[in-house]
């Protein structure tokens, strides 16, 4: 029973293995306790018989462990073909771990031997599993073998020569923000000053008096840099007065474009290419600024739009020194980049660039080259920022860590002295106009003249085409309409008031704008805004040079840019709101005609601005003005007859009495009575002991001036030669 019992334990013991598919190294319990020398002799005698029927047991058990082993083998080949067939579904660390499974149950199932033969053979079917893998991976296929060198990375990019290099930088310029954003300053300053353009060398805006004199100034400036920059000052007008060039403001920045041309049709086509330029200028500047400051692209457009076609610089198309304010928007947006601040993002020191700080300062000084009338007021508007900078600086020194660099400071510094000397060498002639001049100066009574009432902030100039017919009525009323018509636009007013409520700059930015707006129109309102005693009057009283600014009305400038940076604020949360809105539409088909509404300001604003500006045709110049020689005196004279003179003399700029700027010098006001009577005895001997050799009449404007008849009067007994040259009579003294 006993042998019997154990045959059948082994048998089980072989079954369970079989049945398992491992194999049992260690005995079973019972027959382990059973060897020889164990237990009483009973024990030992069924222990013997025991032993028999273990030993049939281990022969049954040996046979199917070889039988296992062989069934093992089968199985892990078709394991591992059943891999290799699925290889494109599993990873090949799977396959790896399931070679390295088979490998171990070998090893138990049978000898070391045989477990390493088989682990052999499961990583040969591991690895071709993985070999497969990856040529599939490669497209290669089980022909082609795989690139052995694609286990380390993709390729390198191709390395492009010089030529395709060149190109790409220059699609990415020519594709860029700014660039894009002067292009279509210029498109659009060539379409909102059409007719300019048309007939450039014949015409020129609004009238022929003060722009004459303008492009008589560049020409001159030009001219004297290319022969004798010492007598800068010294034009050959208002002849025998010296600094005569300060008479009025220079536009001396625009000296590089008086080198190109000589002669009256040059000078023409260079002043109409300055004026389309100048509201470029001014357009980008205002959208530099309001985007610095924050604004998205559309806002900065509606910003740039308003600052430059606003209805009331309409009325100042004849003066180029006041249409020429880009400098200003433009400087403030460098300064603004160089110190990392801006409106809405508040102060950023790793934004801060030395170099983008000077060149604020260098366009600041370039502005105020152009001229005192605007670049006065913008002088000390700079001084107050730096004022308060340096206030705020030293506030906050110690609560943020190193808010001012030191190449900043030095920029900063470099630059405020470049500035500086700019102006002071610019008023160094105005001062000496000054005090040889005393009657250029202006009065508080002057500025009485000039000032306008509240209701030219909601008048448009005749040169308006929206507003100018609708406004005549109103500006019937004004004293002295071309300074007083100061709308700068109701888009523009609606916007800005929109700004206050519904905007991306902070409640407080908000709250300084409107201060600033309603300040800036408190000072342009001049003696009109109760007497000027707490506005106008200190200004005029106390700062330097502000008592030559005889025309309040054109610090309009400042406000309009002030509402443009409100109204910038406005666009830019609308535009904000209505991309929200596109994304959020399902389906998106409405998104590109809610985009194209925030187009909307930006063209009501650009329609307010449309002109109607007239295109006289420039005089023709006489003949006698270039070839007869200087010092010279051309009648009839007066203010505006003198200004197209003034332009006829940039064939060789002869020495002449003859001038026109914002005052009339006592000694020119003698040569025009003295010469009356002209010509006769004293008239002639007073302009002999002045220097004039020749006097020019011109026959056609003398009818209704003073000097009416006196070509009638005889010279025989004077010593004076008189010809007639083209339309012109020429008396050589």
């Amino acid at each position: 029973m006993t042998a019997e019992k154990s045959g059948t334990t082994g048998r089980r013991s072989g079954a369970e293995t079989r049945a398992d598919g491992t194999g049992a190294k260690n005995p079973p319990d019972d027959a382990a306790g059973a060897g020889p020398g164990s237990g009483s002799p009973d024990e030992r005698a069924s222990g013997a018989d025991s032993s028999g029927e273990d030993d049939t047991a281990g022969t049954v058990t040996s046979a199917g462990k070889a039988k296992r082993t062989r069934k093992a083998r089968r199985t892990g080949a078709a394991k591992a073909a059943g891999t290799a067939s699925t290889a494109d579904k599993t990873s090949t660390a799977d396959k790896a771990g399931a070679g390295t499974d088979k490998a171990e149950a070998g090893a138990e199932a049978g000898t070391e031997a045989e477990a390493r033969d088989r682990a052999d053979a499961a990583k040969k079917d591991g690895d071709a599993a993985e070999k497969s893998d990856a040529a599939k991976q490669d497209g290669t296929g089980d022909d082609e073998p795989a690139d052995p060198w694609s286990a380390f990375g993709p390729a390198p990019e191709p390395v492009l020569g010089r030529p395709r290099r060149a190109v790409r930088a220059v699609g990415r310029f020519l594709v860029h923000e700014w660039t894009l954003a002067v292009v279509a300053a210029l498109a659009l300053a060539a379409a909102m000053t059409w007719p300019t353009l048309r007939y450039p060398r014949h015409t020129l805006p609004q009238d022929y008096w003060d722009p004459s004199l303008q492009a008589w100034q560049m020409a001159w400036s030009g001219h004297i840099l290319r022969t004798n920059p010492a007598q800068l000052w010294h034009s050959n007008t208002f002849y025998p007065e010296n600094w005569s060039f300060a008479f009025s403001d220079t536009l001396l920045g625009y000296a590089p474009a008086g080198l190109i041309g000589v002669g009256p049709e040059h000078a023409v086509l260079r002043y109409n290419i300055m004026f389309v330029l100048a509201h470029a200028l001014a357009a980008f500047g205002a959208y530099a600024l309001a985007r610095q400051l924050g604004a998205g692209r559309i806002g900065g457009a509606v910003a740039g739009a308003s600052f430059a076609y606003a209805p009331w610089l309409l009325a100042q198309a004849g003066h180029l020194h006041i249409i020429s304010n880009g400098g200003i928007p433009l400087a403030l947006a460098m300064l603004a980049r160089g110190h990392g601040w801006s409106l809405r993002y508040g102060y950023r020191p790793r934004r801060r660039h030395a170099g983008w700080a000077f060149a604020g300062w260098l366009v600041a000084a370039w502005q105020l080259s152009l001229g005192f009338g605007i670049g006065l007021p913008f002088a000390y508007m700079l001084a107050g920022v730096v004022l308060v900078s340096v206030v705020l600086w030293f506030v906050r020194r110690r609560k943020v860590k190193r808010p001012f660099g030191r190449r900043l400071f030095l920029a900063d510094v470099l630059g405020g002295l470049v500035f500086a000397a700019v102006g002071a060498a610019l008023a160094v002639p105005y001062f000496k106009v000054a005090e040889l001049h005393p009657n250029a100066e202006r009065t508080i009574g002057d500025i009485g003249l000039y000032s306008p009432p509240a209701s030219g902030f909601f008048t448009a100039p005749a040169e308006s085409r929206v507003w100018g017919g609708l406004h005549e009525g109103a500006r019937a009323v004004l004293p002295w309409h071309p300074e007083m018509t100061l709308l700068p636009g109701f888009v523009l007013y609606a916007l800005a008031a929109g700004g206050l409520f519904f905007s991306v700059w902070r409640v407080r930015h908000r709250i300084f704008l409107l201060a600033g707006v309603l300040v800036t129109m408190a000072l342009a309102m001049g003696t009109r805004f109760f007497g000027g005693r707490f506005t106008y009057v200190p200004l005029f009283d106390y700062l330097p040079g502000w008592s030559g600014l005889r025309t309040p009305g054109r610090m309009m400038l400042w406000t309009t840019l002030l509402l443009g940076l409100l109204a910038a604020g406005a666009v830019t949360a609308f535009c904000m709101r209505v991309r929200e809105l596109a994304a959020e539409r399902v389906p998106p088909w409405p998104g590109p005609w809610l985009r194209l509404a925030t187009l909307l300001p930006l063209a009501l604003v650009l329609v307010e601005g449309l002109n109607a500006t007239p295109q006289p045709v420039v005089p023709r110049q006489p003949a006698a003005l270039r070839t007869v020689d200087g010092p010279m005196l051309v009648l009839p004279s007066s203010q505006n007859l003198d200004q197209p003179v003034m332009l006829w003399s940039t064939d060789r700029f002869q020495p002449m009495v003859n001038g026109g700027s914002g005052f009339t010098p006592r000694s020119q006001a003698r040569i025009r009575e003295a010469t009356v009577s002209f010509p006769d005895y004293a008239s002639v001997d007073y302009l002999r002991q002045i220097g004039v050799k020749n006097v020019v009449v011109l026959r056609d404007e003398l009818e209704g001036t003073p000097w009416e008849g006196m070509l009638d009067r005889p010279v025989d007994a004077l010593g004076v030669a008189r010809e007639q040259v083209g339309e012109a009579v020429v008396f050589r003294l």
